[in-house]
């Protein structure tokens, strides 16, 4: 506004150096006389209404538009910075999802790997029982041939030994063996006591 009042004042100021530098007569471009005031008091009044209906209006229009971008801009940065925080809350819940996840994750290795470690173990276990049972089973099986094969021996060696003794005993010498084992029988109770 003051630049326009000040060459609003320059022209003003100017237009009688013009008119005086014309001659002051009337073949100039700007002549001096009473047309020159009116012209400069309609000016004036021209000025002052421009002042009043369009310069303070288009000046508060051009204020509140300033305003209102001045206001858009400040509500932008808060949007900017509000989805920045956002941003960073997202970042820093998908950084802990991972970190939960990798923790998870080496929970379940660590109990898995207990798991296994513990099934093995159960399969050692149950190998070396199996392992012993079959080693028990076979001894008894081992102990129970041989005693069927002593049975054996002995019952075919008794028969053997019946036959011999039948075909080359005698009575006397047969007697004289029973009494023998008689007697052995005797003296096995009497050492035993």
């Amino acid at each position: 506004m003051r630049r326009v009042l000040a060459i609003a004042v320059v022209v003003l100021g100017a237009l009688p150096s013009v008119a005086v530098a014309s001659g002051g007569e009337g073949g100039g471009f700007i002549n001096l006389d009473k047309t020159l005031i009116i012209q400069a008091v309609n000016f004036g009044l021209l000025l002052a209404v421009l002042w009043r209906f369009l310069y303070r209006p288009l000046l508060s229009k051009m204020n509140e538009r300033t305003e209102a971008i001045r206001k858009s801009l400040e509500e932008a940065q808060a949007a900017r910075a509000e989805a920045q925080r956002e941003r960073e809350s997202h970042a820093a819940k998908i950084q802990a999802a991972n970190a939960e996840a990798q923790a998870i994750r080496a929970a379940a290795l660590k109990e898995a790997a207990e798991e296994q470690r513990r099934l093995v173990e159960a399969a050692r276990g149950e190998a070396a029982r199996l392992v012993e049972s079959a080693k028990a089973e076979l001894e008894q099986d081992v102990r129970r041939a041989r005693q069927d094969l002593r049975r054996e021996v002995s019952d075919l060696a008794i028969t053997a030994a019946e036959q011999l003794i039948k075909k080359s005993l005698r009575d006397d010498d047969h007697r004289r063996i029973v009494e023998d084992a008689i007697a052995r029988v005797h003296q096995v109770p009497s050492a035993r006591a």
